[in-house]
């Protein structure tokens, strides 16, 4: 008691970091935090989480609920000021108490190992004894040697009645939970590099089309004015594919107010921009389910295509630091796209066609003349037979072509993309749907994260600080040999901070090898 009055507020507060239970309960709040940040969708859209919270607490709680999450910086936990704060307490914690307690393990590491004094061989945990015929000299050779193959550096002292051989092996592996301690204040680096200098955001990139910036959520926009600004502050950064200076000044403005604005609408540049040359959907079988999504994306910086990559789940794109990922796709409203059909005469002559709604085409040396009439994105047909659009997204893309010969009507029908066989006519000329291109978008996720290699090392080094701590150790080792007429007693002692068994079964059978060499006899 009398010491703790005696302490100074710096030492109070140095012990209040240094405490376990700071560490226990700093933990339990991250973890919790975390798991709530998991459930709700950070930057979302709010119909999104509102819809969550519904099926949590109710559909009458959770209009109410969501403004208070959202006042606690739970809709974007991540870049909240109490979970940073929570992150840095953590790491100061974390620092202090190994700091606290580096001194005494570092003793222990630096202190070299000394003969045992005969007594304390006694009180040693680990204690084996036994005579072995023949002279001390030549038994101390052997077990010089023996010692030495289970890779132990062997230090001596002579006595009166003979040697003691000691050894120590392992001493920096006390440091394995420091090392534990530093990939943990990597991994926390990392992640907060990642939260102040990095972004996740989004694309919605038609076929086509080409940006230069990703989205965050922003200031919804409400008025004409807004929407205005907003697209006055796209232009500028298509024009300068993406660079915010470059764009500021663009528009007459300062680049502080110019990123204020961004951050204000959401707006992240990327510095280049990324085209999407093409996006394609592969199906199961006969079913709509999607087997697979694969976007064509090509990079263009300073005007030059500087990276083509075809991307799907698990395998994105990286570039200048920007990670995209296949996320989701979609039909573009209102769009309107160009046809690519594949013109095939039964005499085997091919072209490819691209034509716009309407257009009409001629197969290769033919009369035959065929005009694009319908078209639907996801064409089904009814037990009696009669087509319709079972969907909005491109599942079943099918285009109904009506056929002329010298401009008097032969036939028409469906000819879909997905099955082929529906494209061969009566003449044995063959009409295949290759894409409708220029309808379509691939929902790109859209990553920048400068702390995440920062992260990987933390990674690195918490598997080298878990396997120097759980599994190697500091151990010690010495053996006594005393002379006793024509035998030698040997009087072995062995220290070890961790996994003492191991160390036990090394030692025994060393001196089984010994033993063999002459009549043991244990003790």
């Amino acid at each position: 008691m009398e010491e703790d009055k005696n302490k100074t507020v710096v030492d109070k507060i140095w012990d209040f970091f240094a405490s376990i239970t700071l560490a226990v309960v700093l933990f339990a709040l991250i973890a919790l935090t975390s798991i709530i940040g998991t459930i709700l969708e950070q930057n979302a859209a709010p119909e999104k989480n509102i819809k969550l919270l519904g099926k949590l607490f109710g559909d009458s709680l959770a209009p109410t609920l969501y403004p208070i999450f959202e006042k606690l910086g739970f809709m974007d936990m991540y870049h909240s000021w109490w979970f940073v704060t929570l992150l840095l307490l953590f790491a100061t914690n974390l620092i202090i108490c190994s700091i606290d307690r580096l001194p005494r393990i570092w003793k222990l590491i630096k202190d070299p190992i000394r003969p045992l004094p005969e007594e304390h061989f006694k009180n040693v945990g680990i204690k084996k004894e036994f005579l072995l015929k023949g002279k001390t000299e030549s038994i101390k050779n052997a077990f010089e040697h023996a010692i030495k193959k289970i890779g132990f550096k062997l230090l001596e002292s002579k006595g009166v009645n003979g040697y003691q051989l000691y050894s120590e092996k392992g001493n920096y592996t006390r440091l394995g939970v420091y090392i534990t301690h530093l990939s943990i204040l990597l991994m926390l680096l990392g992640a907060i590099i990642g939260i102040f200098f990095g972004f996740k955001g989004s694309i919605n990139l038609p076929e086509g089309k080409t940006y230069a910036m990703a989205f965050v959520r922003g200031k919804a926009i409400t008025n004409s004015a807004d929407e205005f600004e907003m697209d006055t502050i796209l232009d500028a950064l298509q024009a300068t594919e993406g660079k915010s200076a470059s764009a500021a000044k663009k528009l007459g403005i300062d680049e502080k107010t110019f990123e204020a604005k961004l951050k204000r609408y959401g707006v992240k540049p990327l510095g280049f921009s990324i085209r999407c040359d093409n996006f394609a959907t592969d199906y199961y079988g006969g079913s709509n389910m999607p087997k697979e999504y694969r976007s064509w994306l090509t990079v263009i910086k300073e005007g030059k295509e500087v990276m083509k990559k075809s991307i799907v789940v698990n395998d994105p794109l990286n570039y200048g630091g920007i990670t995209f990922y296949q996320s989701s796709y979609g039909m573009v409203p209102g769009a309107k796209g160009i046809f690519i059909l594949k013109l095939t005469s039964k005499t085997g002559v091919s072209e490819i066609k691209k034509m716009p709604f309407g257009e009409k085409f001629i197969i290769p040396g033919t009369d035959l003349e065929g005009a694009l009439a319908d078209f639907s994105p996801a064409l089904a047909f009814e037990p009696t037979g009669r087509p319709f659009t079972s969907g909005e997204q491109m599942t079943n893309p099918a285009v109904l072509i009506a056929f002329t010969e010298k401009g008097k009507p032969k036939y028409s029908g469906w000819i879909m993309k997905r099955y082929p066989e529906t494209g061969r006519l009566p003449e044995g000329h063959i009409v295949e749907l290759i894409d409708y291109w220029g309808v379509e978008y691939t929902g790109l996720s859209v990553r920048k994260d400068p702390g995440v290699l920062i992260v990987y090392l933390g990674f690195a080094a918490m598997g080298i600080g878990l396997f120097t701590a759980l599994f190697m150790s500091h151990k010690k080792l010495w053996v006594r040999l005393v002379d006793e007429k024509n035998s030698t007693r040997v009087i072995i002692a062995l220290s070890a901070n961790k996994n003492r068994p191991a160390f036990e079964r090394k030692v025994d059978k060393m001196i089984a090898l010994l033993s063999k060499s002459g009549e043991g006899e244990n003790q």
